[in-house]
């Protein structure tokens, strides 16, 4: 399929070893970073946007993958740019790609409150704030990297604005959750239970007296119900779920279900591809009445 390089931020060095727009090696492992960073943005974003799927669409992570064509003058200044696909048939607008536009711009702005030490943007999720602490770790003391996306001023990243991030990696944050997972425990009096979301993460949730007949079933026939959480948890420094401080819906599920899946392809998409790759004379061998007398060839019995 056709498709065109769009261009979508700009990264660039400051200090001597970067002298002559020269990129050092040792300084491409800050794209590597940024890339990560922008990746589970944009993945954060979407879900966000889509808290009722649970997949990303097919292809997304080709569609925020950033690449490097060329180092343009200006002390080692990056192009980073993504390949976006021309859709089949007449469209009226060019396509542009939005997950990746979208992630940039947040992460833009997190750097940005970082470097003149602002409060970060609400929408983003805490637990990405490690990820941003990270970039520019290969960096000296006397050395500095901008982040501009197109049309924007810079947004420097130094020792003083990582240090901001790194300090609110020390502390817990608080964030949306959804998890689906075992009751083995729970106590009601306290108004508390355990959720195992697998054999070695267990997750302490609060809930109210309205919510106690779902908690005591879930106890009850744990080794053939599950129960999903969707509220509000406190995550570590890390990104674990430590425990959940709010329940705004719980609900029972069977044990074993697997949910829905509205990115999966449909069962005719298949069996054309299947159909597609046997030959032509394989087809042809085949008697011109197998509809018909489909019994007669597969189990044998007398045609009608």
């Amino acid at each position: 399929m056709d498709g065109k390089w769009i261009e979508v931020v700009q990264l660039a060095f400051e200090g001597d070893r970067f002298h002559d727009h020269a990129l050092d090696l040792s300084a491409i492992g800050e794209l590597g970073q940024f890339q990560q960073l922008v990746a589970e943005t944009a993945k954060s974003l979407w879900r966000a946007a889509n808290p009722d799927r649970e997949r990303l669409p097919k292809r997304f992570e080709d569609r925020i993958r950033l690449c490097l064509r060329r180092v343009d003058e200006g002390s080692a200044v990056a192009p980073l740019e993504v390949y976006v696909e021309q859709p089949e048939g007449p469209e009226l607008f060019e396509p542009e790609p939005q997950e990746v536009i979208e992630a940039v711009d947040l992460a833009y702005r997190v750097l940005r409150a970082a470097e003149l030490d602002e409060p970060l943007p609400e929408s983003l999720p805490r637990a990405l704030v490690g990820y941003y602490a990270h970039l520019g770790q290969g960096l000296g003391t006397d050395e500095a990297m901008r982040v501009a996306p197109i049309g924007k001023l810079p947004a420097r990243i130094t020792q003083a604005s990582r240090s901001r991030l790194a300090a609110l990696c020390e502390v817990p944050h608080e964030d949306q959750v959804e998890m689906l997972g075992e009751v083995l425990e729970a106590d009601v009096r306290q108004g508390r239970f355990q959720l195992w979301t697998d054999e070695h993460t267990c997750v302490s949730v609060a809930f109210s007296p309205d919510q106690e007949c779902e908690v005591t079933g879930a106890l009850r026939e744990h080794h053939t119900l599950r129960l999903q959480v969707r509220g509000r948890c406190e995550f570590s420094p890390q990104g674990k779920p430590l425990r959940v401080t709010q329940v705004g819906e719980i609900a029972l599920v069977p044990a074993g279900l697997v949910p829905y899946d509205p990115e999966a392809r449909p069962i005719e998409d298949i069996m054309l591809e299947l159909a597609a790759a046997v030959p032509v004379e394989e087809w042809d061998q085949l008697p011109p009445n197998l509809t018909d007398d489909i019994d007669h060839y597969v189990y044998g019995t007398p045609k009608p």
